[in-house]
């Protein structure tokens, strides 16, 4: 069962998960702490992406370059966000000794980055720039 406002409590006092079950093998925390890592390098280059975007794409036209920006954006902020909480719950599941959580945001970011992507290469070929 998932109790989100626990979870997000322990985005703030991750001591509190000792409280949890037992100690797991410090080598499944630590590679928990490295997928949580992942994650978070993945919400940057995102975040990064949506600032290129912005920046250095001028010639696009505006409201194509801004949806570009915040869709990019947006799914980095909801990345860094999932990363923490994912973190809990696996942490929590290992020391209560049951089988890490299930999601679907992979699925979701590499839709969310797929579209971004589908339309990145549309702006391409069909030349969608303030002067033409």
């Amino acid at each position: 069962m998932i109790d989100f406002g626990k979870d997000v409590r322990l985005w703030w006092a991750p001591s509190r998960v000792r409280d949890e079950g037992e100690t797991p093998d410090y080598r499944f925390s630590l590679a928990n702490e490295r997928t949580f890592l992942a994650w978070i390098r993945t919400a940057l280059a995102l975040v990064g992406g949506g600032f290129a975007v912005d920046q250095f794409l001028p010639d696009l036209r505006w409201a194509v370059r801004v949806a570009m920006a915040l869709a990019l954006l947006a799914v980095g902020a909801a990345c860094a966000l999932r990363a923490v909480n994912h973190w809990v719950r696996c942490e929590r599941a290992m020391r209560r000794g049951e089988d890490l959580p299930l999601s679907r945001f992979p699925v979701l970011l590499g839709l969310g980055v797929g579209l971004v992507a589908v339309g990145m290469v549309l702006v391409v070929l069909l030349g969608w720039t303030r002067g033409r």
